[in-house]
């Protein structure tokens, strides 16, 4: 993006209704449901709803304003969707960089892993406690999103059978886990038309990783760990090359670099949303299961413990995915409170619905 054009973008706090309203067609026909064009405008600034809702701004005479609303709409943070159907997940798609300046869109996406390694009584039980993983919070039921198959053996036909079997016993959205390119295609096999997240992209395999992005049309993680000059600059290959939809790992690390990590987070999330920076206006990808290295003689309790508390971290560093190890209640539910709480709407504070109640029958 140009000076010029970063000048000329106009910010979420400085978009107004007549911003909107003097692109619009002005018939206020009704179609869209509302009283008037003006609104409808006021609507779409509060991203209430959205603008191909207006029938007449998508006939041909308006092209041009159309594109120039999705163009001042444009979150600086795009939105990459992960799977089909009603479980499909949305990364991204963030206005600002802190909450109060509007409000977060778009919940981080907690996924836990299975491997290509583990018995299948393992790999379904993992997949049914993902599953069932529900807790009733203030009207909101909390749950789990997705599942990330990580290929630890490097065998293709290992991990095609694993993806196979993950797909034949959920339809939540997947993260494919392999840096080996023949491996990674061998699970895109087994989920041609899953749209899952492919992991990854590295400056030693872009390439072939990005053939199978465009091949099976699905989101592609770019990762340079703690390198985010070398991240930058593959995010701009991957574009030139065709690959739109993209996940940023910048790393994540649990012991001596863990400030660098915060701080990479950090930095990409300014970059996007203060400088306006395409290149690294995607959604972020974090791993706290990176705690569970270099266990040695420690107790399980202990790397459960260290990743919920790097979980939480990265929570509020502006993560749009992580994903976990534990399938401990103990461990998972704090966090899954803390993302309900990060993504309440600041415009409209948690409230219980006014009324009268009736309690029994009372006679006296």
């Amino acid at each position: 993006m140009t000076e010029r054009e970063k000048k000329s973008k106009v910010g979420v706090k400085e978009l107004s209704p007549i911003d909107v309203y003097k692109l619009l067609p002005k018939t206020n026909c009704k179609e869209c449901g509302e009283a008037n064009c003006m609104a409808f405008a006021t609507k779409i600034v509060n991203r209430e709803v959205q603008i191909d809702k207006c029938s007449p701004l998508l006939k041909k005479e308006y092209e041009k304003a159309y594109n120039q609303l999705k163009e001042m709409l444009k979150p600086p943070v795009k939105e990459v969707i992960v799977g089909v159907g009603d479980k499909a997940v949305k990364l991204g798609g963030k206005l600002v960089m802190y909450r109060h300046e509007f409000t977060y869109f778009n919940p981080t996406a907690i996924a836990i892993d299975v491997t290509d390694e583990m018995s299948e009584e393992e790999l379904l039980n993992r997949i049914k406690r993902v599953e069932q993983f529900r807790y009733e919070y203030i009207g909101y039921t909390l749950k789990l999103d997705m599942i990330a198959v990580r290929s630890t053996s490097g065998d293709p036909e290992k991990f095609k059978a694993a993806v196979k079997k993950v797909v034949e016993n959920t339809s939540l959205p997947l993260i494919l886990c392999a840096l080996n390119p023949n491996v990674a295609e061998a699970g895109l096999m087994a989920a041609p038309k899953a749209k899952p997240l492919l992991y990854a992209a590295t400056v030693d395999n872009w390439r072939d990783m990005a053939e199978l992005a465009l091949m099976y049309s699905c989101p592609l993680v770019v990762s340079a760990p703690n390198d985010l000059d070398t991240l930058v600059s593959l995010v701009k290959t991957l574009l030139a090359y065709g690959v739109q939809d993209l996940v940023l790992d910048p790393g994540t690390s649990a012991n001596e670099g863990l400030a660098d990590t915060l701080n990479n987070f950090t930095m990409l999330r300014r970059a996007a949303c203060k400088a306006g920076e395409e290149l690294a206006g995607f959604p972020l990808m974090g791993v706290p299961m990176v705690a569970w290295m270099n266990k040695g003689d420690l107790a399980e309790e202990i790397m459960k413990w260290r990743e919920a508390y790097l979980a939480a971290m990265l929570l509020v560093r502006y993560a749009d995915v992580l994903v976990l190890h534990s399938t401990d209640g103990w461990s998972l539910l704090p966090n899954a409170v803390l993302r309900q709480n990060i993504y309440t709407d600041p415009r409209k504070p948690v409230a219980v619905e006014p009324g009268l109640k009736v309690f029994g029958n009372p006679d006296e």
